[in-house]
């Protein structure tokens, strides 16, 4: 339910990347040590969570598509309810980025527009898979980790079983697909502080490269 791609071009200002993973990889917190490190940082799958929360911009749409069958109690996407129905149904997954799609592209541009920060990064977990993000970025950084340690993250996280898991990772770009676009790869398969020089080393080449632009 993330944005595959903005529909038009983005903000050009700052020396931008964009940070992609399969699930359970880790890019949610690479994003918050390249934020704490003055990047600023775009999540795409925390703007699709905003316009789906109770009162939210894509709802009255959604209620409209899909019927009250797919709304919580207190008004907000039962998501996973739609994860569950948009996974096994191609046109309804469709259906629902129609709505979603163009208001996550409008809100990560007003974002970019507004960023400040050293650099930009956009997180977008379908960066791969929508194939546009090339001409979109500077550079595309890979947040990556065994196969086996993103099913043990994602079922401890979620409470999801080893097929549910794999299913997911099935319906997403492959592991060596992301690698062959990657100018970047963060391997996040240790401790923290593993993960901390390598996002150290690449917030240096970032502010290198920005001042270039």
């Amino acid at each position: 339910m993330s944005a595959a791609h903005p529909s038009t071009s983005l903000d050009s200002r700052l020396f931008s990347i964009g940070l992609t993973g399969g699930i359970g990889c880790g890019k949610s917190l690479v994003a918050d040590l390249f934020q704490a490190r003055g990047a600023s940082v775009i999540d795409t799958d925390q703007i699709a969570h905003a316009l789906t929360t109770a009162n939210g911009p894509a709802m009255p749409a959604i209620r409209a598509e899909f019927g009250a069958a797919f709304i919580a109690a207190d008004g907000s996407l039962n998501r996973s309810t739609m994860r569950e129905h948009v996974f096994t149904n191609p046109t309804a997954r469709l259906a629902l980025e129609a709505i979603l799609h163009p208001m996550i592209a409008a809100q990560t541009r007003l974002a970019a527009q507004d960023a400040r920060g050293a650099y930009l990064i956009f997180v977008v977990p379908l960066l791969v898979e929508s194939g546009k993000w090339r001409d979109r970025v500077n550079r595309i950084l890979v947040v990556d980790c065994s196969e086996n340690l993103q099913r043990e993250r994602v079922m401890r996280r979620n409470h999801l079983t080893e097929k549910q898991v794999t299913d997911i990772m099935q319906a997403q770009a492959t592991r060596a697909a992301r690698q062959a676009m990657a100018d970047d790869i963060i391997t996040n398969e240790s401790d923290l502080g593993v993960l901390e020089s390598q996002v150290e080393e690449l917030h240096n080449l970032y502010l290198t490269l920005s001042m270039k632009k």
